[in-house]
């Protein structure tokens, strides 16, 4: 006969222990968790209690490991923690008696699996010269991939013209990118000093950590390749996303100079764009801006090699500088003189970004239903294919209109009448 030990809530585990007797269990006693002893552990086969962190522990585990008591858990939710102690899948917390007694008389019962991490990512946002819209793309990219339940870091390595800071609100006092980098050349750098310097913002989409940039550009040489590549290798440890604003220029040939040994003016970009796993390359959908991109994009390309993956971002896109058929005729430009068959169009909408700079925040909090949003967060899922889209009232523009919602009802009373008068429905 199997022996169990109980240590649910009173209610339920007075009803289960009785039900557990009926079928042949014997119960060793309905305790609270605290009152676990090695005594009651002695005499028990196996112990029932929630599959929750303030019931489950170390100690608790070894007890009985050492006492070859098995464990069930009930409850949903913590496979994590499951997985940590090598616990077997938690049953539902309304689950029967019968269930609970096969779970009981189980011999191998299945391991909680352990989640796999996704790979940890660095996405970095750069552009041509002439304000294409980098930081307002990063800001609200590091959003749509909190949006997804990952930890996201926000970082302006822009050494030319930061401002991360500005966009959200933030002081220009704060460490940011620079205390990070000379903690990462003293060699004391690591995810808990990392969220020290970094300053945490709350959002519509969650929490994402900021390094704010530079508060002078003057201050450019405290961010050298070799302090940020230690500092983005640290990134990855920290967060699972972390989205980077650099400057345009990167100067891909800046090694012909005479003085080898000496700060390097771009070296910020340069490593950031090198140590990259995804570029958000940006270009403004206006003749002016699509002319210079194709420039640089050759020299991005030559910088960091043919398999690098680059996605294109067209923005601002709008018919008014190129007249009909804007975007038709940026894809076959950019396709004709740079090879770049797949671009990504985000519209231009004055009134977000005039909303978001008037309250400092992203556009997703003080706009949610804007078109520009929304064509970010395809972006983010352009990026990872593989990811769940969320449920977000912006995207979904059609179910939302009036209109659709009048129409509603009259679809509903057409479906009606049309099965009346079918003679199938009918009979």
């Amino acid at each position: 006969m199997t022996s169990a030990l109980i240590a649910l809530p009173e209610e339920r585990g007075s009803v289960l222990g009785s039900e557990l007797e009926r079928i042949g269990v014997h119960v060793v006693g309905v305790v609270d968790v605290s009152e676990i002893a090695p005594a009651l552990l002695a005499e028990a086969d196996v112990l029932i209690l929630p599959a929750t962190r303030a019931a489950l522990s170390a100690d608790l585990v070894a007890a009985c490991d050492r006492a070859g008591v098995r464990i069930v858990t009930l409850g949903v939710g913590e496979t994590r923690l499951l997985s940590r102690y090598g616990l077997p899948e938690a049953l539902p917390e309304d689950a029967d008696v019968w269930r609970i007694a096969d779970a009981l008389s189980a011999e191998t019962p299945p391991i909680a699996a352990r989640p796999v991490p996704a790979r940890r990512r660095i996405v970095a946002v750069w552009g041509p010269h002439g304000a294409p819209g980098r930081s307002t793309i990063a800001i609200q990219l590091a959003l749509e991939l909190a949006r997804t339940g990952r930890r996201c870091a926000l970082i302006d390595a822009d050494t030319v013209a930061p401002s991360l800071a500005l966009l959200l609100g933030l002081g220009d006092d704060a460490p940011g990118i620079a205390a990070a980098c000379r903690r990462a050349e003293l060699g004391g750098l690591d995810a808990a000093e990392l969220s020290r310097v970094a300053v945490a913002i709350e959002t519509s989409a969650g929490a994402v950590d900021v390094l704010a940039g530079l508060n002078r550009p003057s201050r450019w040489p405290e961010l050298s390749a070799d302090r940020l590549s230690t500092t983005l290798g640290v990134c990855r440890d920290w967060a699972e996303e972390t989205v980077i604003d650099v400057s345009a220029a990167f100067d891909a040939y800046e090694e012909v100079s005479d003085d080898l040994s000496g700060p390097r003016r771009h070296a910020a970009t340069t490593a950031v764009l090198r140590e990259a796993d995804v570029i958000v390359a940006v270009t403004g959908a206006d003749p002016l801006s699509v002319s210079r991109f194709l420039r640089d994009h050759a020299e991005l390309r030559g910088l960091v090699g043919p398999a690098a993956r680059i996605a294109v971002v067209a923005n601002q896109a709008r018919p008014g500088p190129l007249g009909i058929d804007a975007r038709g005729q940026i894809r076959r430009a950019l396709e004709r003189f740079a090879g770049i068959t797949d671009v990504t169009f985000l519209p231009h909408d004055q009134r977000a970004a005039d909303a978001a700079l008037l309250h400092a925040r992203p556009m997703a909090d003080v706009t949610p239903r804007s078109a520009l949003v929304a064509a970010v967060r395809r972006l983010a899922e352009h990026l990872e294919p593989a990811r769940p889209r969320t449920a977000v009232t912006a995207d979904s523009r059609r179910g939302s209109s009036r209109a659709v919602r009048w129409l509603r009802p009259a679809r509903g009373v057409r479906a009606t009448s049309r099965r009346g008068s079918d003679p199938e429905w009918a009979s």
